[in-house]
């Protein structure tokens, strides 16, 4: 998300609308016309000429102006502009140029959207030029008297003035400083409209605004004929419901594509973010990268090896996208990269920095499904297949993609954090021998460097000059003393905080206290070390700064929706110096505001959208540094020489890596955010670094977009900064695409020349700084460096201690498959772990798809496989019959008087299903048993009869109150009948029913009843579905899942008569007294 560009008719659309109101009646502004789109082309379709002509017949009243509406600059020049034209005269003009594709200046691309508006009279003087600019501390009005195409240099020509941060407009001010030049007559009535411009400009979060010409009639009615604007997207969920639905069109030039809204869909609906840029879709070289600044270096790479125009893709997926989302990603990637075969095939670049926190494991799954549903079209297509990925548990990952692609023959080569970063894109471009790939049997460890030989010299460091006089730093650096308070219930950061503070031998946690609104105060167990300590949890910011006054850092990890209120609240506490804002999509004016009350108040600021610092041996900021094996690989539990400033969050892990790799380590590094406007600035920390005589060289990764680089060149040439500066700035590759492209960060985009990441590299590197010819050359630049100060007696080198120990997390150790435990509990029946529920491994949506019914459902959970049709329906008929038997019964009695007791539906429930048991309800397994075990002896109904009599034993399930044969007992016939019908075979309720014909004998209520009927029926149909062995039927008789299905069917009526007592409103229920015998004798004591 970042400051995007809006249609010229959606700026006039949104101006029409709002201006009346804002401007308090004074001012109007004309019609902002129609946007006409390739829909017209289709008689069919939501948009043809006659439904624009009824909607709008203005059109056919007055003369028209056309012209395309898709971020075209000097349209007029470019003869796309057709004026003065009846209604027929520019639809013509228009449906000539539909879908055609249009050269403008060095770009080619399709027409598609034009804009259809009023052609309104006017003189030359009452053209003018306007102009609304943001800037970090202050924003900007440019205002020229004049106006239209030949204004010339406005930016040399133009009034300007600065409204700071938070300051109204007032018109006395608009009128002293715009409109010196402006005829006198016409001042009052532009200075209004100027001020009710900028509050326009402010209340719907614009970041730019141009208007050339602006012409302003003598009405006060304002028409602007040309409008360039654009919109800061993150305060969305501040001004969408002014906004109403904007389109965000892309630069002319680069098609829409299908698959980037999709990619874009689905990043607006997860928590990761995941972004896609197609820019020639022909091209040869596809990356997949994880990182908005890891994306934008990879690009850079490919264009430095001189393939920038063969690069068809921007994008990347980062921040913990899941299996199904990266599967997604992956997937669309290929086709794509399917569409257009090369004779001499593609590359894709797989890659990505140190993740903080995502699970590469999780993701490379992901990729491994779409690797395998494209295997065959990646072989046929010679795709060649580089992959360079490290972080929290990237070493399985690594291992599950290499053994896939040996399955599925693709040739992957695969390397890990021991290969820089954009080692693997010469390699796979066939510019370099790919390297060996790394041994995956154990995570690359802390890289073993040769102290360098000084052959027996002692060399003396010059050292450098003093800080100035009364210098003063708003950010306090750390020291191992420095506590903090954490915002938001981030229990993983502040553990990863609290392993770093003991590894680095810190003497308490630098963590002192948690805030979290949404409960109440409380507290959450964490470990220091093996022991377990608790830390407190407040619900506000003042009371957990009163109860931790020595606290210096506040680490917010609030919504990007609330980090402006909880950072503006906790500078209201003197003792917070330092401040970490992790959200991204901080909107921009809130930022602004931020970072005036945190100046004002000497209050250092880091971030938005970062993923904070580290000073190794001091202090972590939540997750900087990843998980605690990269602490180790980089060595950032002891401090070395190194100070670094970086915008990218993801790629400060890198530079951890490559700092460790070619010098003594890192002494400090802060991710500053790479939003426009950062919280601190480079310079705000190079001046600390400079200070600080522990930090003997810097290090500077900037990117495309800002300034900020040129007030570090400005510093250096003042002598301000002495110390060695290796810089370089990530967005190079820029140069190669023929439109404007937004990189991961709000603030990698250009507005100038200046801007450019080659244009600050250059000027950096004339200021004496150490500029590489490109990324890919860091690592040799900060070697030399290094070497030289080493030599020069600046950096002293000591041998290297023993690297400490930290005991893991058992949940993680056990992720990474380093230990196993017997489970407490086994379940085989179903699944929540995944993307989907699982039912016995049938996903949830396919038992809908299926249409399995609730039979089929019982059928998996209860038996573990799916039973045929007819048995589900058995099963089905079963609960049903077994459903309810009245109220008198004592199930439903007892749920009854538990009801009318007033207890809730659960207990009333429980109730009624404790009094199933032999007598009631329970009878169905006792008879399954018998029958069946009667069937299977071979004795003779009639024999088998005398024998249970002789023993004294009931028959189970046979039995009637008043049903008899000649009136059987429909609920048994049913049953008897499907069974007959559709079971393979019947033999013990063939059995059943012969006993039966001989108990009816002796009395006609001996019949075989319902529960007699359902359980020999259900032996029957376990025993001859063919899905269970005879020792499996017997197991599920002897576990009850016969008195469980009476128990499940009988269920649905006691909740009814749960439901039905209420409905009908009962009293407590007292039984008469006449109803009860009462003996009053003492037992034992009969009558004398």
């Amino acid at each position: 998300m970042s400051v995007k560009p809006i249609r010229e008719h959606a700026g006039k659309s949104l101006l029409e609308k709002l201006l009346p109101e804002i401007s308090g009646g004074k001012h109007k502004m004309g019609h902002a016309g129609v946007l006409v789109t390739p829909a017209v082309l289709d008689s069919t379709s939501s948009q043809t000429w006659d439904g624009i002509l009824e909607a709008n017949p203005w059109l056919k009243t007055t003369n028209l102006v056309a012209k395309p509406d898709q971020l075209i600059k000097r349209r007029g020049k470019a003869g796309l502009i057709a004026v003065n034209k009846t209604f027929d005269e520019a639809k013509q003009w228009v449906m000539d140029r539909m879908c055609k594709e249009q050269k403008v200046e060095h770009v080619t691309g399709q027409l598609t959207h034009f804009l259809i508006e009023p052609f309104v009279p006017h003189k030359q003087e009452q053209e003018h030029y306007i102009c609304m600019l943001s800037h970090r501390y202050h924003d900007e009005i440019l205002f020229y008297h004049e106006g239209g195409v030949d204004v010339g240099d406005v930016d040399a020509k133009a009034e300007r003035m600065e409204i700071p941060t938070g300051e109204a407009l007032t018109e006395a001010a608009v009128t002293s400083k715009l409109l010196t030049k402006l005829a006198a007559a016409k001042k009052g009535g532009m200075a209004s409209f100027i001020c009710s411009l900028y509050k326009f400009y402010m209340d719907l979060h614009f970041a730019y605004l141009e208007i050339n010409p602006l012409v302003m009639l003598d009405d006060n009615t304002v028409v602007p004929l040309d409008m360039a604007a654009k919109i800061d997207e993150t305060a969305n969920f501040l001004a969408a419901q002014k906004w109403g639905e904007l389109d965000w069109p892309p630069p002319f030039g680069r098609a829409a594509y299908p698959e980037e809204a999709l990619i874009r869909d689905m990043d607006g609906r997860t928590g990761a973010s995941l972004k896609l840029t197609i820019l020639n879709e022909k091209g040869r070289v596809w990356t997949m990268v994880a990182g908005g600044g890891a994306s934008v270096v990879y690009a850079d790479t490919v264009a430095d090896y001189g393939m920038g125009h063969e690069l068809a893709n921007y994008g990347e997926y980062s921040g913990a996208p899941s299996t199904e989302e990266t599967f997604v990603y992956a997937k669309t990637l290929l086709s794509l990269m399917m569409k257009y075969k090369h004779p001499e095939g593609k590359f894709l670049i797989i890659g990505g920095g140190i993740a903080n926190f995502t699970d590469v494991a999780a993701t490379f799954t992901g990729l491994i499904k779409a690797l395998q549903e494209y295997a065959d079209d990646i072989k046929e297509n010679k795709i060649k297949i580089l992959i360079r990925r490290a972080g929290p548990n990237y070493l399985e990952g690594l291992r599950k993609v290499k053994a896939a692609s040996d399955k599925l023959g693709l040739g992957i080569k695969v390397y890990g954090p021991e290969t820089h970063i954009t080692a693997i894109i010469p390699m796979a471009l066939g510019l370099q021998e790919p390297l060996p790939e790394p041994d995956l049997s154990a995570p690359a460890g802390p890289p073993v460097r040769k102290m360098i030989d000084l052959k027996g010299k002692k060399p003396v460091g010059k050292g450098h000059p003093p800080a100035p006089a009364g210098t003063k730093h708003t950010l306090v650096t750390a020291t191992p003393d420095t506590t903090s308070i954490v915002y938001g219930m981030q229990n993983r950061a502040v553990q990863g905080m609290l392993d770093f503070d003991f590894m680095c031998k810190r003497k308490k946690p630098s963590v002192e206290a948690m805030i979290f609104p949404f409960s109440g105060n409380h507290y959450v167990k964490f470990y220091w070390g093996t022991e377990e300590i608790l830390m407190p949890v407040y619900t506000t910011t003042k009371e957990a700064v009163q109860k931790h006054p020595n606290t210096s850092v506040f680490v917010n990890f609030a919504s990007f929706r609330s980090v402006h209120e909880t950072t503006m609240e906790a500078m209201n506490y003197p003792n917070l110096k330092t401040m970490a804002i992790i959200a991204e999509g901080v909107p921009e004016q809130q930022t602004r505001d931020i970072i005036k009350a945190a100046e004002q108040k000497g209050v250092g600021i880091i971030g938005p959208a970062t993923v904070g610092g580290i000073k190794p041996g001091c202090l972590r900021i939540g997750n900087t540094g990843g998980m605690l094996d990269n602490i180790v690989m980089s060595r950032l539990y002891r401090p070395g020489s190194v100070a670094y400033v970086s915008k990218s969050g993801g790629m400060s892990n890198e530079l951890n890596n490559i700092i460790a790799r070619n010098s003594d380590g890192v002494y400090e590094g802060v991710a500053i955010g790479g939003d426009r406007y950062p919280g601190s600035r480079f310079l705000d920390h190079f001046l600390r670094y400079q200070d600080d005589p522990k930090a003997k060289m810097l290090l500077l990764l900037g990117e495309v977009g800002g300034v900020d680089e040129y007030d570090l060149i400005e510093a250096k040439k003042k002598g301000r900064i002495t110390k060695p500066v290796i810089a370089w700035c990530v967005g190079t590759c820029a140069s190669c695409f023929t439109t404007e492209v937004q990189f991961g960060h709000a603030g990698a985009q250009a507005r100038g020349d200046m801007e450019t990441a080659a244009a600050k590299n250059k000027a950096m590197k004339e200021a004496g700084f150490f500029v590489p010819d490109s990324f890919d050359k860091l690592p040799d630049m900060i070697n030399q460096v290094y070497t030289q100060l080493v030599e020069e007696g600046e950096i002293v080198e000591t041998p290297e201690g023993e690297t400490p120990q930290v005991p893991m997390d058992y949940t993680w150790a056990k992720k990474l498959g380093m230990i196993r435990k017997p489970a407490n509990f086994i379940s085989s029946i179903s699944d929540d772990r995944g993307e989907e529920l699982t039912y016995c491994g049938m996903s949830i949506s396919d038992v809908f798809t299926k249409d399995i019914g609730i039979g089929g459902v019982l059928s998996l959970l209860w038996f573990r496989r799916q039973l045929p049709d007819y048995c589900t329906k058995f099963i089905e008929m079963i609960l049903m019959v077994t459903a309810d038997h009245g109220p008198a019964v004592s199930g439903a009695h007892n749920t009854i008087v538990t009801a009318r007791a007033g207890k809730d539906l659960v207990s009333s429930l429980c109730s009624g299903l404790l009094t199933i048991g032999p007598r009631f309800g329970g009878a169905l397994d006792d008879a399954a048993k018998m029958f069946a075990e009667a069937q299977g002896s071979g004795v003779a109904p009639k024999d088998w009869i005398e024998k249970m009599k002789k023993s004294n034993q009931l028959i189970m399930g046979i039995g009637h109150r008043i049903k008899s044969l000649a009136n059987p007992d429909q609920r048994v016939e049913i049953i008897k009948g499907f069974a007959k019908k559709n079971f393979k075979s019947t033999p013990t309720l063939d059995y059943a029913l012969a006993v039966e014909q001989i108990t009816t004998r002796k009395r006609a209520n001996l019949i075989l009843n319902v529960d007699g009927c359902i359980a020999v029926s259900f032996v029957d149909m376990i025993r001859s579905c063919g899905a269970f062995s005879k020792e499996e039927c017997d197991d599920l008789m002897a576990f009850g899942c016969l008195n469980g299905l009476f128990v499940l069917g009988r269920s649905i009526g006691f909740i009814g008569h749960y439901l039905d007592q209420l409905r009908l409103k009962q009293p407590l229920y007292r039984h008469p007294w006449d109803d009860i015998t009462y003996i009053q004798e003492l037992a034992g004591q009969g009558p004398e």
